[in-house]
């Protein structure tokens, strides 16, 4: 009753709204819209243009005279090193998808019995996820190169993936969706149907929750994709590099390498912006459709 009384009201105001008032909200939204996107648009000109360009004083938004020669000298820099460049390609696909493939589902695995059962020590162990959501990571950052060491992990493609399956952010984000969108009485009427709580979890919990852990591989994703970082310190051996460390060596070498570095950054973006495109429409899809409650 509340919910139909809210959408009334809601639909009143709507109808009571001017066109003067859509049309004022209309040209806000663009002008932030715009705004926001500056920088990407930015990024995409100095991508194709010339040197002569980049270095113009004062400098010009638009790019006058496109031009493929920083992607062309690109390609031949990556040609250029003793590794094959799709080697580093490789890299960082595999710790992108096998890293976000796994923390979405132990973040999932962990926050059911967070969200959904009764047991001694529930609401100190998530205490403790809250907390650790105020560190930073270069806070963690040697108890977590020691720990990858004690394993055994260091130098290999595990010291960045198995730290990205223990984030907290996934387990505080996916059991507060658990809490919020899936109903007990759902979960009631499973089991006396037979369901056992595995079957419960993959073919009722995760459905519901699909905007969670659609949500949760867009952050996971582009966490790991830009990974050059954690992988310096973890991973030593060259084969092993991501390519954010292939195009980390390019932008090294001064400014004669500046309009290369351009197309680099583009190319870098590029990926987790397709992930996240793709991704939010099926995101807004199902929060209007999977919005079930008691």
């Amino acid at each position: 009753m509340r919910i139909a009384s809210l959408r009334l009201r809601l639909r009143a105001r709507r109808l009571n709204r001017s066109w003067t008032v859509d049309i004022l909200l209309f040209l806000l939204l663009a002008g932030v819209g715009a705004f926001m996107a500056m920088p990407l648009v930015f990024v995409i000109n100095n991508a194709f243009k010339p040197l002569d360009e980049i270095f113009l004083f004062p400098p010009k938004f638009f790019v006058r005279y496109p031009t493929l020669v920083n992607f062309v000298d690109l390609y031949h820099l990556l040609a250029a090193f003793w590794v094959p460049y799709t080697r580093y390609i490789f890299n960082t696909v595999f710790i992108a998808v096998i890293g976000t493939a796994g923390h979405v589902i132990f973040a999932s695995l962990a926050a059911y019995p967070l969200a959904k059962k009764q047991f001694p020590g529930r609401n100190a162990l998530f205490a403790i996820v809250v907390l650790s959501l105020m560190f930073s990571p270069h806070v963690t950052a040697i108890p977590n190169y020691m720990t990858m060491s004690w394993i055994g992990f260091l130098d290999s493609y595990w010291a960045v993936i198995i730290p990205a399956f223990g984030s907290s952010l996934g387990l505080f984000l996916m059991k507060q969706f658990m809490e919020q969108m899936v109903p007990d009485a759902i979960l009631e009427a499973a089991r006396i149907d037979g369901c056992s709580e595995y079957r419960i979890f993959w073919r009722v919990v995760m459905p519901i929750v699909r905007p969670a852990w659609l949500t949760l591989i867009i952050f996971s994703f582009q966490g790991l994709w830009g990974s050059g970082g954690s992988g310096k310190v973890y991973i030593y051996s060259e084969q092993l590099k991501t390519i954010d460390y292939a195009l980390g060596q390019i932008l090294a070498g001064g400014i004669v390498r500046t309009g290369p570095s351009m197309a680099a950054t583009l190319l870098m973006i590029s990926v987790p912006i397709l992930i996240f495109v793709i991704t939010q429409s099926n995101v807004i899809q199902t929060m209007s459709t999977s919005g079930m409650k008691d």
